[in-house]
């Protein structure tokens, strides 16, 4: 890479002989690519072609409209996710198709094209929605076609990258998911240090090994940045936390007298939400002084925590169902100590729970990977493009 020349971008290839690329130039869209329909799909019958809506495949069929790679921009609805595909494909009647002109690389239109404010050129007040016009008579810097090339062949390593880190992702948390299922119907069971079996797993109400207790009220308006104490807010255990919670997402300056505190190996379950299904969201905590908000139910025993939790998560059906309410439902203690559980003996507890934390551990890092991937690609798209 190079430093830029006028109107061309920060972060500049150079070509085989160390010399500088041309100079970026101005075109209109409709210059790169000319705009088709998308078309009807309810006539064809099922195959192996896929057939694309605005949000993505939505069926696959045994007919293609276009066998070429394309970039597609939504047409009324989602006009904000433009797609790349490289195979042949049918577009719906509410998405664009394109085809690209042979003297540019297909995937680095698709970039540019990921690149502009497409709801600056809604033409509608209520479903939003593009013409052809509009689309055709926007103005966009391009690269000579080597150029593009490589900065195409260089993007798409990073995209390949975040591709893989996905799918290794996705198979980890299958892998835990199937683990869970042998673990807990004891179908996969330890041993301990010398080999023997543990003693069996005995049913108890979840009440008969544990005491419960609610958090106190924190509001949103009570969360504040730089606060001296670390707070969980019954809505954040079903959209931050997991299984553990060791570090907090949230803080208040509210007065100790004012706060109800957990402690270490404490699980909550959250006592309000919108649908029974988030309501069954079981974390356990790692670290001691975290205040808990109202509606958390606090679940306090001698058995393990991170064990209990993930027990508790393979019984998130069961939760669900213990719920009342309709627009907003709620989950009490008096139901969950009716909750029935296989316990096993601690010893066995611990080694389940150290196992299925260390799955989780890699599912974590990967995650943090894919998350510090992007960036890096959405950083690197800033300093390569005008």
């Amino acid at each position: 890479m190079a430093a830029s020349q006028q109107n061309s971008p920060v972060l500049r290839f150079i070509d085989e002989l160390g010399n500088q690329f041309p100079k970026w130039r101005q075109a209109n869209l409709g210059d790169i690519l000319s705009v088709r329909y998308g078309k009807e799909h309810k006539h064809l019958r099922d195959g192996d072609i896929p057939v694309l809506g605005t949000g993505g495949i939505i069926r696959y069929a045994n007919s293609a409209l276009y066998n070429q790679p394309s970039v597609l921009i939504g047409r009324k609805g989602t006009i904000d996710n433009p797609q790349f595909i490289e195979q042949p494909f049918w577009a719906v009647d509410t998405v664009f198709y394109s085809e690209i002109s042979t003297s540019n690389v297909p995937y680095f239109v698709y970039l540019i094209v990921l690149r502009i404010n497409w709801k600056r050129y809604n033409e509608a007040t209520g479903l939003p929605s593009l013409n052809v016009n509009s689309i055709n008579g926007i103005r966009v810097s391009i690269p000579s076609k080597p150029e593009q090339q490589k900065i195409a062949d260089f993007l798409s390593s990073i995209d390949n990258r975040i591709e893989q880190l996905e799918k290794k992702k996705a198979l980890f948390e299958q892998y835990k998911k199937g683990l869970m299922q042998k673990l807990f119907s004891q179908e996969i069971r330890f041993r301990d240090d010398q080999g023997k079996e543990y003693p069996g797993w005995e049913k108890e109400p979840l009440g008969n090994v544990a005491k419960f207790s609610k958090g106190k009220g924190i509001s949103k308006g009570d969360v504040v940045s730089d606060g001296n104490v670390g707070c969980i807010r019954y809505g954040e255990l079903y959209t931050h936390y997991g299984a553990t919670a060791s570090r907090v997402l949230s803080r208040t300056n509210l007065s100790i007298d004012q706060l109800e505190f957990g402690r270490t190996n404490d699980v909550l379950i959250p006592a309000s939400g919108e649908t029974a299904l988030d309501i069954a969201t079981v974390t356990c905590l790692t670290t001691e002084n975290i205040a808990l908000g109202g509606d958390i139910n606090i679940i306090r025993s001698d058995q393990n925590g991170i064990f209990l939790a993930y027990y508790l998560i393979s019984k998130k059906k069961d939760i669900a169902r213990l719920a009342q309410g309709i627009s907003v439902i709620h989950l009490y203690s008096t139901q969950l100590k009716m909750l029935v559980l296989n316990i096993p003996s601690k010893p066995e507890q611990q080694k389940i729970a150290k196992l299925l934390s260390s799955i989780d551990r890699k599912i974590e890092f990967l995650r943090e990977t894919i998350d510090k991937t992007r960036e890096f690609k959405k950083g690197l798209l800033q300093q390569m493009f005008v």
